[in-house]
């Protein structure tokens, strides 16, 4: 019942925290240079894209006549909260709203366009980033010391260094052959061929292979490291428990004491990351997806910031704020699942 009470009271919090988050957002994407105002002066007097940064005093000669209808038009002669107000209840969090870079298209058409190619490429890069660091983790707890454990850590470590994104344009360079004298082996960019619909379905699934191969090295990359270390030495710290010397003495082996005992303990703490797996078909990886052009949801998101696209900004970030808080949630009812003598207190 405390956890039942817990997990409602953790429900309900979510709805001041969202209110919070995107309050605070909407908020500073309203006095950001360059907005959809100042974009349709520029338009209006034939500027270029190049110049935008150069904010509102582009429209010095256009009246205020003309401006005040702009401003009418997006909303801006509205107060604050007014205009928070519309777009969050008229508006449905900004997912009705037009995009002000693509014409004729919603947040919403937008997300859900996007929205495939980030969850194959999350979902894949996620599971297999914990079935290779687990058992990798458990294996350096088991050898802790040896040779394995010390050339696995400097392999790790070296990752850990890397960026993903400059790890991607490395590998690029190595089998994409955008360098001369490497290999091509693999596309350059994209998530299938031109000539997609062209292939059978076995061809279809080799090509998407081939595509999502250097992107999801890329993704698993980036928590590898963490989440091998973390699984290291939270196995051996239950390792060294009391309760594991108990079941030795008593004439369990080793084989039972941490497989039966001590790796069930060890996951608690990794079960922090499951939660995460309700953001990352959203997320994604702006970087990666920019580095392999990947059209998926942080390409979009970073289309949005820079091409001032702030209803569209606000809707992915609405989104995953949702999502984010419920992921939360899922994390700590993981930690329920893992470890049923968990207590969630007032």
């Amino acid at each position: 019942m405390d956890r039942l009470a817990y997990f409602i009271r953790r429900l309900l919090l979510m709805i001041p925290t969202f209110l919070g988050i995107t309050f605070i957002c909407f908020a500073l994407c309203q006095v950001v240079p360059g907005g959809p105002v100042e974009q349709m002066v520029m338009r209006m007097k034939g500027i270029g894209e190049g110049n935008m940064a150069r904010g509102p005093s582009q429209g010095a000669s256009i009246s205020p006549e003309q401006r005040k209808a702009l401003e009418a038009h997006f909303g801006f002669d509205k107060p604050l909260p007014q205009r928070y107000w519309k777009w969050l209840v008229h508006d449905r969090i900004g997912l009705r709203v037009e995009s002000f870079m693509y014409p004729n298209k919603t947040v919403w058409q937008l997300i859900v366009q996007r929205f495939p190619v980030s969850l194959t490429f999350g979902i894949t890069g996620f599971l297999l980033s914990y079935l290779i660091c687990i058992p990798l983790g458990i294996a350096k707890a088991l050898k802790h010391g040896s040779g394995f454990d010390m050339i696995s850590s400097v392999i790790v470590f070296v990752g850990y260094a890397i960026p993903a994104f400059a790890f991607g344009m490395l590998l690029k360079m190595f089998f994409s052959g955008t360098t001369e004298g490497f290999w091509d082996i693999f596309p350059v960019a994209g998530f299938y061929s031109a000539h997609f619909d062209l292939l059978s379905p076995m061809d279809k699934a080799k090509d998407i292979f081939m595509h999502m191969f250097l992107p999801v090295l890329c993704y698993v990359i980036g928590g590898f490291a963490v989440l091998t270390l973390l699984m290291k030495n939270s196995l051996m710290e239950q390792i060294g428990q009391d309760y594991i010397r108990t079941v030795l003495a008593k004439g369990g082996t080793l084989r039972r004491a941490i497989w039966g005992h001590a790796f069930r303990n060890a996951l608690v703490p990794i079960a922090t990351g499951f939660g995460g797996v309700l953001t990352i078909m959203f997320a994604g990886s702006v970087l990666i997806e920019k580095v392999f052009e990947i059209r998926g949801m942080g390409l979009l998101s970073l289309e949005a910031i820079v091409g001032r696209d702030y209803m569209v900004f606000m809707g992915i970030l609405a989104t995953t704020s949702i999502l984010g808080l419920l992921g939360r949630i899922l994390s700590d009812f993981c930690y329920v699942l893992i470890d049923p003598r968990i207590s969630f207190h007032k």
